[in-house]
This record gives C-alpha cells, sequence and structure tokens, in this order.
C-alpha cells in the first residue's frame, strides 16, 4: 500500500514523475521524481527526519507547508532544508539531521 500524498493542500497535485534514485543516511531508496522528499521518504517507511539537540528526541512532518523546522534534513551537504516542500530530484543525499543549525 502506497503512502504517497496524491493532492497536498499548499503545493497542489503531486506531478506524475518518473521513478527516481536517491540516497538516505547512505542506504539507496527510490521516489516519484518532483515528490517533496519527506513525501518519498514517508512512502519508504521513513518517519524521523531530525533529533533535536538536547533532549535527542525523534522529528518528523508537521506541519507538511514549511512553516516550521521538524522535517529539516541534510541534503546534498546542505542543513536545514524544509523536505516537506522540497522537490525529489535523482542522486540527492539525504541525510539524518541532529539539531537545527542556526543560519549566518
Amino acid at each position: 500500500m502506497s503512502e504517497r500524498i496524491m493532492e497536498h493542500p499548499i503545493l497542489g497535485i503531486t506531478p506524475e514523475g518518473k521513478k527516481v534514485t536517491f540516497t538516505f543516511d547512505g542506504k539507496e531508496l527510490t521516489g516519484m521524481e518532483g515528490e517533496p522528499i519527506a513525501m518519498a521518504l514517508k512512502n519508504a517507511g521513513v518517519m524521523v527526519h531530525r533529533y533535536t539537540a538536547k533532549r535527542h528526541e525523534p522529528r518528523g512532518i508537521y506541519c507538511a507547508i514549511g512553516r516550521c523546522t521538524d522535517c529539516v534534513m541534510i541534503v546534498d551537504g546542505k542543513p536545514n532544508i524544509r523536505t516537506c516542500i522540497t522537490p525529489l530530484a535523482a542522486g540527492m543525499e539525504i541525510q539524518t539531521q541532529y539539531g537545527v543549525e542556526e543560519k549566518r
């Protein structure tokens, strides 16, 4: 059974993309090109995107519209990427994030 979100209240209808591969913490996964990274991860069974800095509590999708920081991850070496609104592309390297880094 697919966990894929076909219509997002903010992003609209999910485009019919081609299947692509990406890595999550070194493990190869597949998703649909153009869908939000968080959606591809959820469909693959990944619910934890980051851990809080002080208490090491897990965080995942919360608002799903890019307003909170619960879904931020390291994407292609860049921290604090809101995966709920960032489109998936072939070959992306996605990593669990620990804490939320301050903008410089």
